[in-house]
């Protein structure tokens, strides 16, 4: 891959995607797989002034020995050090940055059971420095490619090669050709303009239908707002969360789903593949699944605490998009998601409530963002999805029309 269109990502995630200032510590979290370009990033963080970069790397068959051979006690504590860390995140609010090349099936063999309790027994340890760091520091998501995430995507060409063919991929879709901060300036207003038009109309319902057996209705929250491309946080520091995106999105109203959805793309979860399958909700939760792969990991993940079988995001995405277009399926949820239309089970977003930002968290739940341990995102935008929006005066609008935006 030519060095100078690697140089113009990494500056991109930095100050487009991080906005890194001058003083601001950054955590990088990444794997081994590229660690050429993660110096590049750290680079270009020092050079917009960063006072200190910490890289912290993972190695995803180390993560599976541990999985497999510590107890599901040890698993489950916060040492010592782990506080530390967490709370050194709250008192310093550092950019956090996450290169993801995680292998898709890197956790297959582990005991599925054994991960979700060690996370749920974890998550109240995490939940108040998570809730404390909520809304007040800069990150980003991004992805370099890996060589298992490579050949799973490439199975048919040599590792070389399917990695300088993902490469190619995460450089287009990310828009890293040409002036690529420009290029995410004039994305971002872009997004913004849907999102006006959408919290324009006032809409109170969301309905989805699509030949696959889609039949949905979820219904939107009274304070809620359509928000997408660059956030801001309570600091008024502007970043770009996911490099790519194409999603404008809000959370529903927490408990008001009916329906079934159907997945069009697999789901890697903790490293396990879920395929083929679909969801039904009853008063807002989800009643029944179906997986034809990996259906126990499924049904552990709408378990693991009361607001997993909730949702807490519907994303909007045009079937006609960048990363659809290149006829890939990435296997990877910064991807997919931002291929078409998702929805999400579990932890809802406190921004997408109006006047948030006077809100505690707990004022923002109670007005009907749902908690949970989880944030999963699940594909469902195909060719054929028609989603029509229903105001709160009555009116019905066509948002989408064959997988694509109407409006």
């Amino acid at each position: 891959m030519q060095k100078e269109r690697l140089q113009k990502y990494a500056e991109l995630i930095v100050k487009t995607g991080l906005n890194v200032n001058k003083g601001q510590e950054v955590i990088i979290n990444c794997g081994l797989d590229q660690p050429e370009f993660v110096m590049t990033v750290v680079e270009e963080c020092y050079k917009r002034g960063a006072s200190r970069v910490k890289v912290e790397w993972a190695y995803m068959p180390l993560a599976k020995l541990h999985y497999n051979y510590r107890t599901l006690e040890s698993l489950s504590e916060m040492t010592d050090i782990e506080k530390a860390e967490w709370q050194h995140k709250v008192d310093k609010l550092p950019c956090m940055l996450w290169l993801d090349s995680d292998d898709p099936d890197g956790l297959n063999g582990t005991d599925s059971e054994k991960i979700a309790k060690a996370n749920m027994n974890k998550f109240p340890l995490v939940k108040p420095y998570r809730e404390a760091l909520e809304n007040k520091y800069q990150w980003c998501i991004a992805a370099v490619p890996g060589k298992e995430w490579a050949h799973k995507i490439f199975p048919d060409i040599p590792v070389g090669e399917a990695v300088e063919k993902l490469w190619e991929a995460i450089l287009l879709t990310s828009r890293v050709d040409g002036n690529p901060v420009e290029a995410w300036e004039k994305h971002n207003a872009e997004l913004a303009n849907h999102c006006k038009l959408l919290n324009d109309f006032n809409l109170a319902e969301l309905e989805y239908k699509s030949a696959n057996g889609t039949d949905f209705k979820v219904w939107l929250n009274p304070r809620g707002k359509f928000v997408g491309g660059s956030e801001k946080t309570l600091g008024s520091a502007i970043f770009n969360p996911n490099i790519p995106s194409e999603e404008v999105f809000t959370t529903p109203m927490k408990g008001r789903a009916e329906g079934k959805v159907v997945a069009t793309k697999p789901l890697s979860y903790q490293g396990k593949l879920i395929e083929n399958f679909w969801m039904r909700f009853e008063n807002g939760r989800v009643v029944e699944v179906h997986a034809e792969k990996n259906q126990d990991v499924l049904e552990k993940m709408v378990a693991m605490d009361e607001g997993a079988a909730r949702l807490g995001e519907v994303a909007l995405i045009a079937y006609d998009s960048p990363i659809n277009n290149t006829g890939i399926l990435f296997y990877n949820t910064l991807f997919d998601e931002n291929a078409s239309c998702h929805l999400a089970l579990g932890r809802g977003f406190n921004e997408t409530l109006n006047g948030y930002e006077n809100m505690t968290v707990e004022e923002c739940k109670a007005a009907g963002i749902n908690d949970s341990m989880i944030h999963v995102d699940f594909m469902i935008g195909s060719k054929d999805l028609s989603i029509e929006g229903v105001s709160r005066d009555g009116k019905r609008i066509q948002i989408f029309k064959d997988g694509n935006w109407a409006i």
